[in-house]
């Protein structure tokens, strides 16, 4: 499972995306990531659904433009639980950081599949744009791989959240693992 390997690569949390489940499939699977991830010392965020991470000991939930509105998700959810944001424009990242979020990921910083439909890369020049706006934790994210992941947090960011680079690689413990490095020392860590 892709899920063990990047926690065993250092993964610090796991982002639950799963937009086609239903609600009791996607129930069901929090159930059995839970132990994994806490086993581990990680922590689990889940997309959109608030109402599953009241109903579970979910850690947080991670909202995009489409979701409940941050504040929102923090009225119902109280300070304990994380609330993130995905943002795309500086405006957004604003919105976000008024609305009580505890980190935002910011991108698409390059060329990416995965986030074509969030139109053209913001591009590392924002990023440090919005860096200087918010006192947030940022995490980039959008072709972010081992090869540029330094520039990512030489651009402001805290960190980054991937997909390709973790779910299509031959070992995602050791892509993982090599992307904490290069983050770690590109932060001076």
């Amino acid at each position: 499972m892709v899920i063990e390997a990047a926690l065993a690569g250092g993964a610090k949390a796991i982002q639950l995306r799963e937009k086609d489940l239903s609600t009791r499939d996607l129930y069901q699977l929090v159930e059995r990531l839970l132990p994994i991830v806490r086993g581990r010392g990680a922590s689990l965020l889940i997309n959109d659904r608030v109402d599953l991470t009241l109903a579970l000991p979910i850690d947080g939930v991670h909202l995009s433009r489409t979701s409940l509105p941050p504040a929102e998700a923090r009225a119902l959810l109280g300070p304990a639980r994380l609330v993130g944001v995905s943002c795309h424009s500086l405006e957004e990242v604003i919105e976000a950081e008024r609305g009580g979020a505890d980190f935002i990921v910011f991108g698409p910083l390059f060329p990416t599949p995965s986030k074509a439909a969030y139109g053209p890369p913001v591009g590392l020049m924002r990023l440090s744009e919005v860096r200087r706006q918010v006192r947030l934790p940022i995490l980039g994210i959008g072709g972010v791989t081992v090869v540029n992941v330094a520039s990512v947090v030489a651009a402001g960011a805290d960190g980054a959240a991937m997909i390709s680079a973790v779910m299509t690689a031959d070992d995602p413990a050791d892509a993982v693992s090599s992307l904490l490095q290069v983050v770690r020392s590109a932060a001076g860590g």
